[in-house]
């Protein structure tokens, strides 16, 4: 069936109520119209439900609706641990259930040939959903684009490599289950999205911690192709050998996942099929099998680093950037000066006095904020300046990046789990409703935000440089300059009120963490 406009049923008693509807060649699909006046088509199927025998493989086609599909309501989140109730970004249970492989829509009626934005939500590649409200489109939908996010497989149901899974492959690799996904929704956006309103030609593909280390690995991939024309990460890229996020080759992921078949006391590959869901989860403990992405030889046939070296990559545009406060693993929690000192020393051996030359401290308070910078600029910084190098040194595409410095405005006294609003600064993914217009999920279960005009006005500029960057592939709009980058002489925009140019971190802080076999960040509760 040929794709078709956006168009309304004809009025009649029943069709009054119904809502919006297009033609796509797997059949008719019905939305709902929000107040806003754009249009959400909500738990699309775009590749067939990965149960039974379909658990870890390929994702499968949808075969075609029998009758008109009611996409009024999210899919089902795929399985992962909860939440606690009083995290940051806690948004009300979800419905699990490893038939997850949903994608929503947000579009604007009588939209044509608009830019398409698709976004891969973070999580560590263990938990997060599409439906959570902090990534919704209708915002960025109301500012001229079609929106599309989507749920991924994650855990050991999205990642697990192992030698039986290798062997029956087509393609003698295992692992990137999650990937695959994300590619097949691409391929769903590349055949479908037309009839939405979007142009198919022009997709910018948009990802935050874990979702930022797909884009990057989709820019990689072979099979990512022609799927995409722009590319934006935020704060996360599995690049480089020796990083905290670095891949590991599929012959190690293979022991991983033997070791993950010992822990769950499987005699086969088909015992584990058999497995109920609940018995898949990865204990997130020290000596637990290492179970995540990986360069699996097929999704990414060589190293990510390797793929931008020999120019192999996706030559798209870039806008990549971090949030100025973010810390992952590395010291951890630093109580004192003397505890500080002596994590270097633990850490860095003999290299520790070159380290505290670098991120110097006299007092308790100091210690603990350079402990957070060392740990900003090695997990997140230098992985991300990797990224833009690897692209302006063999691609043709230009690179923009920022800093988000911008603290989120609290309620007075509001208390979290897993968050202090007195110190948290632009932490680990508050740059994400402020590029979606998503502000006020914050307060969508209990009153969390203090949100302020300044506040609502950088978001508004945000969404504005994203739609600019996916029409043009360049951010710049009115009051956000984003210089391009340059090797020579790196400069970003930071983001914040006012916004500015700002240099990148010392270099010579990056080069001390690129020449130092980091080790991989420590269990944690994930806020992406």
């Amino acid at each position: 069936m040929a794709a078709a406009s956006l168009s309304i049923l004809p009025s009649s008693a029943s069709a009054q109520a119904a809502g919006p509807t297009v033609a796509t060649p797997a059949g008719r699909i019905e939305g709902k119209a929000m107040p806003s006046g754009v249009t959400a088509f909500l738990g699309i199927p775009y590749a067939a439900a990965p149960v039974r025998d379909l658990r870890w493989r390929d994702p499968q086609p949808v075969k075609p609706f029998a009758s008109v599909f009611h996409a009024d309501r999210y899919g089902p989140q795929c399985p992962q641990p909860g939440r606690n109730a009083m995290a940051n970004q806690y948004s009300g249970p979800e419905t699990t259930s490893e038939d997850c492989l949903y994608l929503n829509v947000w579009t604007k009626p009588g939209s044509k040939k608009a830019p398409v934005i698709v976004f891969l939500h973070g999580g560590a590649f263990f938990i997060g959903s599409s439906s959570m409200p902090i990534y919704g489109g209708e915002q960025v939908a109301q500012h001229g684009a079609v929106f599309v996010n989507l749920n991924y497989r994650l855990g050991v149901l999205g990642f697990l490599a192992h030698p039986e899974l290798s062997k029956e492959s087509p393609h003698h690799s295992s692992g990137d289950y999650g990937f695959l996904d994300q590619i097949a929704a691409l391929q769903w956006v590349k055949r479908n999205i037309a009839a939405f309103g979007g142009d198919p030609d022009d997709v910018t593909i948009v990802g935050q911690s874990a979702g930022s280390m797909s884009v990057l690995a989709l820019q990689a991939s072979p099979l990512a192709k022609g799927l995409f024309q722009r590319a934006i990460g935020m704060s996360g890229a599995a690049i480089g050998a020796t990083g905290p996020f670095a891949l590991r080759p599929l012959s190690q992921a293979e022991g991983e996942g033997t070791k993950f078949q010992a822990l769950v006391k499987a005699g086969s590959l088909a015992e584990m099929r058999d497995l109920p869901v609940e018995r898949l989860t990865l204990p997130r403990a020290p000596g637990a099998p290492a179970i995540g992405a990986i360069q699996d030889g097929y999704v990414l046939p060589a190293p990510i680093e390797t793929i931008f070296a020999e120019g192999r990559q996706n030559d798209v545009p870039v806008l990549l950037g971090f949030a100025r406060d973010e810390a992952l693993g590395g010291f951890g929690t630093v109580t004192s000066l003397a505890d500080y000192r002596a994590r270097a020393t633990a850490r860095f051996g003999a290299r520790a006095a070159e380290f505290l030359s670098l991120y110097p401290a006299a007092t308790d308070q100091e210690a603990q904020a350079q402990a957070r910078l060392a740990d900003r600029d090695s997990t997140m910084v230098l992985p991300m300046k990797q990224w833009a190098m690897a692209q302006q040194a063999r691609g043709r595409a230009r690179v923009y990046s920022y800093m988000f410095a911008h603290p989120h405005s609290y309620v007075p006294g509001v208390r979290f789990s897993d968050l202090d609003p007195t110190t948290a600064g632009a932490y680990h993914t508050s740059e994400v409703p402020f590029w979606l217009g998503t502000l006020d999920s914050f307060n969508r279960y209990r009153p969390t935000r203090a949100w302020t005009a300044a506040d609502r006005a950088l978001s508004a500029q945000m969404i504005d440089a994203l739609i600019a960057f996916a029409r043009s592939g360049k951010p710049g709009v009115a009051g956000l300059s984003f210089p391009t980058f340059d090797k020579a002489d790196p400069t970003l925009l930071m983001l914040d009120t006012p916004s500015r140019p700002a240099p990148w971190p010392d270099a010579r802080k990056l080069a001390f963490f690129s020449e130092q076999p980091a080790p991989p960040p420590a269990p944690r509760a994930v806020r992406d």
